[in-house]
């Protein structure tokens, strides 16, 4: 049912040749596929930039049978054994080998959940592959990466204008197979901001596409919210107003709130200060990849700071 509604459903590359990647991992990922052979994976890289995607072209391109778990939403690890031990003690429709992908492997429990799972790709290990993606490979345990083959999903500059032209490509045949009017110039800012987070450019469109419509009226909406608001409240110990500023503006990616701060610390803190700001930055928008409540999270950044940082007068 999604695949009818959800465009990042709907239009999702079904080979490794559709996927918007930089070459060399595209070649990788058809490499795999030409030789019929993908071994264990983890797939690390930022949200949205496709890892999940190219993992089950690759399968589907093979007809291989295959699951997709989530990591962050079935991450116990009675669930993660019921699922696993269910579809890969079962016989494979397509007489092949057959893959668990685990999406967001990186929430797992690194003391529990990631050992069990170490065990169950040595126990299914004739019969069933794994793909593991994550944000932050680091929290993957060493037991795992030692049974994995690791692909980092960076864009160089050099790559950036080209995957960006490609995927504006790509959003034009969308728009214009869901007979949407569109001003490209909004379309490429669209894509600037959120570069290269796909996933996240083909949601706002959808969203921004109910009336039919996608033009220079939305670019309001896109426009970064500006933190100086929130740090003349911050100067000033306001802690209330503080936390309605992030309410009312938390629909605001958190990470570009985040990037403000970075951009801006020395232009809005005390030279002393910036350092420490420079590591609480560091320290909150690593864990916000793993808080249930980024807005609790941000707010004990805000915290931090009003009391660790100095706001210049």
């Amino acid at each position: 049912m999604l695949e009818q509604f959800l465009w990042v459903e709907k239009y999702r590359p079904k080979t490794v040749e559709e996927t918007i990647l930089p070459a060399d991992l595209k070649t990788t990922f058809q490499q795999f596929v030409d030789q019929k052979n993908i071994p264990n994976l983890i797939l690390s890289g930022t949200a949205g930039v496709g890892k999940t995607t190219v993992a089950r072209a690759m399968l589907e391109q093979l007809q291989c049978d295959h699951i997709i778990i989530n990591g962050s939403m079935k991450g116990n690890i009675d669930t993660l054994r019921n699922d696993i031990l269910n579809f890969a003690s079962s016989v494979s429709f397509s007489g092949g080998r057959k893959y668990v992908i685990l999406d967001e492997a990186d929430y797992l429990n690194p003391n529990s959940t990631q050992p069990a799972l170490r065990n169950f790709m040595e126990e299914f290990s004739r019969n069933c592959g794994f793909i593991l993606t994550c944000n932050f490979k680091n929290r993957i345990i060493e037991p795992l990466h030692s049974r994995c083959s690791v692909i980092d999903f960076k864009i160089t500059k050099k790559d950036m204008a080209k995957l960006a032209v490609q995927f504006m490509k790509r959003v034009e045949n969308i728009l214009q197979a869901e007979t949407i009017e569109y001003d490209k110039a909004v379309i490429a800012e669209l894509i600037q901001k959120y570069f290269p987070d796909w996933r996240r450019v083909l949601n706002e469109l959808q969203r921004y596409s109910a009336t039919g419509k996608i033009d220079t009226g939305i670019l309001t909406n896109l426009q970064q919210t500006s933190i100086k608001e929130l740090i003349d409240l911050m100067k000033d110990k306001n802690y209330t107003n503080m936390r309605k500023w992030v309410k009312n503006n938390l629909d605001t990616d958190v990470n570009d709130l985040y990037l403000q701060f970075y951009d801006m610390g020395s232009e809005l803190f005390e030279k002393s200060s910036v350092p420490k700001l420079v590591l609480l930055i560091a320290q909150y928008q690593y864990q916000n990849a793993f808080s249930a409540n980024p807005e609790i999270n941000f707010m004990a950044f805000l915290t931090e700071v009003m009391i660790e940082c100095e706001v210049q007068k």
